[in-house]
């Protein structure tokens, strides 16, 4: 008997066209029983994978970025415990797909559909655990990363030069951070502080990196990782900066560059490894963002490691 499916696209998404989604389309429904659906709106893909959970799916493929990836994840996590979900399988369409390659699959969607065909015929399923939220009844997850402060601020900046026509990719992200940074604001707010349960609240913190796995991002091929311990089967790590100029700043962003990443202990910086709760405050509302998606401005937010939470293909 075949395996029932929903294939939900972005036809928004950076790096796909309507051909490379009509072959993959064709390559998974020579294989599996495929129903095609295509988002509209912000939020579509949560609700269409909630759904297919209800109708009885034994399993969601999507087709898009990081942001749809976290919606399709956030749809299905909504599904209660005690319901059967449907296992996932995420093909690469955006500009970074981090998520999709810190799992190991191809960069290349044709190629990564490949990889999932192969997994559904020996059968090869893997958990992950994912970073949850605010609160866990009514908690968001997030699959790679969440940021408080630049970051965010470049996410969030990013947001509206696509809603104005420009194509995200790593050079408008690069272009973007170089421009804050250098405007000076980054540098002068030390507004944020760690707090982990059992330990002295760490103060005066300029930024805060929160990752779910290695890398936090990419820079084109090159993977950027400033918590390289950082892994889907532990906690949250967390890497964030008690000093913000611009020595400390290229230090640090070489070493994220470097294929070892950046050290547990360094200058101007403090880590946190395997962390399964803690709290980020901010003494006035910061940017935040999950998988980079910006949240807006927040002034505190509890973090949650969930393990083994998703039930993957490939």
């Amino acid at each position: 008997m075949r395996v029932r499916a929903l294939f939900i696209s972005n036809p928004q998404a950076t790096t796909t066209t309507a051909r490379s989604r009509d072959v993959i389309v064709r390559a998974l429904a020579s294989d599996i029983e495929l129903d095609v659906a295509q988002t509209e709106y912000r939020d579509h893909a949560k609700e269409m994978a909630r759904k297919a959970a209800d109708e009885g799916y034994e399993l969601v493929v999507s087709l898009g970025g990081d942001g749809t990836v976290n919606e399709v994840v956030n749809g299905l996590l909504s599904v209660p415990d005690e319901a059967k979900r449907p296992a996932y399988a995420a093909l690469p369409g955006g500009s970074a797909n981090v998520f999709i390659r810190a799992l190991g699959l191809p960069s290349d969607p044709i190629e990564a559909t490949g990889a999932v065909l192969e997994a559904l015929r020996t059968g090869s399923r893997r958990t992950v655990g994912l970073g949850q939220i605010d609160e866990p009844g009514d908690g968001r997850y997030f699959t790679f990363c969440a940021g408080f402060g630049w970051d965010a601020d470049v996410v969030h900046e990013v947001e509206r030069q696509r809603r104005r026509g420009r194509r995200a990719s790593p050079l408008l992200y690069t272009s973007i951070a170089t421009q804050l940074f250098l405007k000076g604001g980054v540098g002068r707010d030390p507004s944020l502080s760690v707090e982990v349960p059992g330990r002295e609240p760490v103060r005066d913190l300029y930024f805060a990196l929160v990752t779910n796995t290695t890398p936090w991002t990419y820079a084109g091929a090159v993977a950027v990782q400033p918590t390289p311990r950082s892994r889907f089967e532990l906690g949250l790590d967390v890497l964030a900066m008690t000093r913000m100029n611009t020595p400390v700043a290229a230090g640090v962003l070489r070493r994220m560059l470097s294929e070892r990443g950046v050290p547990p202990q360094g200058r101007g910086y403090l880590t946190w490894h395997d962390q399964s709760e803690f709290t980020i405050r901010s003494r006035r509302p910061r940017a935040f963002q999950i998988d980079g998606e910006y949240l807006g401005h927040r002034k505190r937010v509890n973090f949650r490691s969930i393990p083994k939470a998703l039930r993957m293909v490939g």
